[in-house]
């Protein structure tokens, strides 16, 4: 993907910031420069503009600054991945199609870098460690809800006696606050408590949504003729139904194997993205995932001991998942829509 935004430089003549400052990137960068000056830009959780402030007061650019934290918590991510499922997860994860996002200043990397660890950490019974995480990923983007929600439900059905099961609910109480404060401050603002969700409907077009409508305008966009001056358009909505697909496939996996948690953290947000005007960010959203690349992560276990066929169609999956990554990677840097 580095290389990529090279040849892009050399080749069209792009500056930094026509590379890496596109869509929300311009949203984060004038949220921690300006405050919240737009009505609409409360539709991003603090977190992420707070955090490229305090860095910024290094004397780095804020998109420079942006950059190299995302890159950074990318690392942090993986590594969370590596405690989880081991070196292929972590591998799957680095290769996903979507993973422009991890290295440009979005909150993908920070927010699974705290979330993944955070999972970590409760999954070792360690609660007070991954409550302080949780807030931060809270504090990020509102995916953090349902990572709450998804804690919740691993702290009731992790063993433990009733009163361990209390402590580990009361822990969660600190993510909560974060959130909630964040929902006062939106109404001290605005005087609204739907002020977030009003921001995310007028802005990015969030309005609820029945499912099957949802469905129809997904299909919609990329109909023959939709969007003519975008072709690209019609891919990226095609991939969103892919991914949506996959989501209730991985859902139902972790049923299936009664990974109630788990399924309750995929699950939750396949339900959020159905109720949208139509499937959008939902490629992004899979980088959230940890579960699928938990999955995927199993196709290359053991690869020194295993069949030559079956080493020579990892090596093929690698060579496509690169080519894919540095696609839309490319879309990304071009300014085109990328999800």
């Amino acid at each position: 993907m580095g290389l990529v935004a090279v040849w892009l430089m050399f080749t069209e003549h792009r500056a930094l910031n026509d590379l890496f400052g596109n869509w929300d990137v311009a949203h984060f960068v004038a949220i921690a420069e300006n405050g919240y000056a737009d009505s609409q830009d409360i539709a991003f959780f603090p977190g992420w503009p707070l955090l490229l402030r305090i860095t910024s007061m290094t004397g780095m650019s804020t998109l420079l600054v942006g950059t190299l934290l995302a890159l950074l918590a990318s690392g942090f991510a993986a590594a969370a991945l590596y405690r989880i499922g081991g070196a292929p997860t972590a591998i799957a994860w680095l290769l996903a199609p979507t993973a422009v996002f991890t290295m440009v200043p979005y909150t993908e990397s920070v927010f699974c870098a705290a979330a993944f660890w955070a999972w970590e950490r409760a999954t070792a019974k360690k609660w007070g460690s991954a409550a302080v995480l949780a807030a931060f990923a809270a504090a990020v983007r509102v995916s953090g809800v349902f990572l709450i929600v998804a804690l919740v439900v691993l702290a009731l059905t992790q063993a433990g006696k009733p009163e361990v099961r209390g402590r580990r609910l009361l822990w969660l109480a600190l993510p909560v606050a974060v959130v909630s404060a964040y929902a006062a401050y939106l109404f001290s603002l605005t005087g609204s408590w739907t002020a977030w969700y009003d921001a995310q409907a007028a802005g990015w077009a969030r309005g609820f949504t029945m499912p099957w409508d949802s469905l129809k305008h997904t299909f919609e966009a990329f109909a023959p003729g939709a969007y003519a001056d975008h072709p690209e358009w019609a891919w990226v909505f095609r991939a969103e139904v892919v991914s949506m697909a996959i989501g209730v496939v991985v859902t139902l996996a972790c049923l299936f194997r009664r990974r109630w948690a788990e399924a309750v953290w995929v699950g939750l947000q396949i339900a959020a993205f159905s109720v949208s005007y139509w499937f959008m960010s939902v490629n992004r959203a899979v980088l959230l995932w940890f579960p699928l690349w938990t999955m995927v992560g199993r196709i290359g276990e053991g690869r020194g001991k295993m069949p030559r066929w079956r080493s020579a169609v990892v090596g093929v999956l690698v060579v496509v998942a690169i080519v894919v990554q540095c696609a839309w990677a490319w879309l990304f840097f071009t300014g085109r829509w990328a999800s």
